[in-house]
């Protein structure tokens, strides 16, 4: 059986996802508690904390890295690129993982901003860093939008493998990422008829919402066959769709005010439930409902039907190679 890690495993999606083609996670970790108490709910064990704070010697044997870890700064000064510029960010420890674990392969997701960040440096660490300890990255950008899933999220997905096990990989393999397809749902069928009072914006938010929507409504971008919904509401500006698609869900959903999108015709708050579906989590996934800390653990989630996809290429490649 196929092993892997989730590392700042968050809701679990990434897990989701392997555990679909029959892999097994063998060890997880995320430093926010909230994040760890969804993931016992949902897979019946916590997570370890603090990643830099764990022996990478500690961590069990696997074939696949998966982490999703947040980008921060690199101290490089358009100099050196390479493994020493990572320390004191979160990469590194992902980097001191696959040095000494070497699993055959690593599954990494990120912000699209990352590919421009710091000038393209960041970006040109990142894969300088990889290739130096021996492992062939291959990356793509993509937009839930584009390949078949209602929201409009760009992320970062890089896929690698170890040059040494895979000598046929070389940067100009044509891994199979999602094409550009059309919808194959719509966010008008993932939004319930109704919820609970729990939901129901402010009458601040309400006036806002009311102050902008005739302007869009009187637009060529108004479409009455799919469901309004604004977002970033605020009594300057509010953003409108209604295309069928969802505006991006991210963290600051969990920060309160009028950060998590609206559905117009009920003036209420998107749920947990309704989000969840957004981020493609099957309706049997447990989480705390009206909880601030959950918005924000969604909105840090990944995509679990494009990481499903795209996971189905890597396990292929795997289970070919045995």
């Amino acid at each position: 059986m196929i092993k892997f890690i989730d590392l700042f495993c968050g809701l679990g999606g990434f897990r989701v996802a392997l555990e679909h083609w029959g892999c097994e996670c063998v060890f997880s970790s995320d430093i926010d508690k909230y994040a760890r108490e969804t993931y016992k709910m949902n897979f019946g064990e916590y997570p370890t904390g603090d990643i830099t704070q764990i022996d990478e010697k500690d961590i069990p044997d696997h074939d696949i890295l998966c982490a999703g870890f947040p980008c921060q700064p690199f101290s490089i000064g358009g100099k050196r690129l390479g493994f020493e510029d990572t320390r004191g960010t979160l990469f590194f420890d992902v980097l001191r993982i696959l040095k000494e674990k070497r699993p055959r392969a690593f599954f990494l997701e990120n912000v699209a901003g990352l590919c421009n960040h710091d000038g393209g440096n960041t970006i040109e660490t990142i894969v300088n860093c990889l290739k130096e300890i021996d492992y062939v990255p291959i990356f793509r950008v993509i937009n839930a939008k584009d390949v078949g899933y209602p929201q409009n999220r760009a992320r970062w997905y890089c896929v690698g493998f170890d040059k040494k096990k895979f000598p046929h990989i070389t940067e100009e393999f044509q891994f199979k990422f999602p094409e550009n397809k059309p919808l194959k749902y719509t966010l008008d069928s993932l939004i319930e008829g109704s919820a609970s009072s729990d939901y129901t914006v402010t009458n601040t938010c309400k006036d806002n919402i009311l102050t902008h929507v005739k302007a869009f409504e009187n637009s060529t971008r108004f479409d009455s066959n799919h469901i309004l919904i604004a977002n970033e509401v605020r009594k300057s500006r509010c953003n409108f769709r209604c295309d069928g698609i969802s505006p991006c869900l991210t963290a600051k959903m969990g920060t309160g005010g009028n950060n998590v999108p609206v559905v117009v015709k009920d003036m209420r708050k998107l749920t947990e439930r309704e989000c969840l579906r957004i981020m493609g989590y099957p309706d049997t996934y447990q989480i705390k409902e009206n909880f601030h800390q959950s918005y924000k653990q969604i909105g840090n989630s990944v995509i679990v039907p494009i990481v499903k996809d795209i996971s189905e290429e890597i396990v292929k490649i795997l289970k070919a190679d045995e």
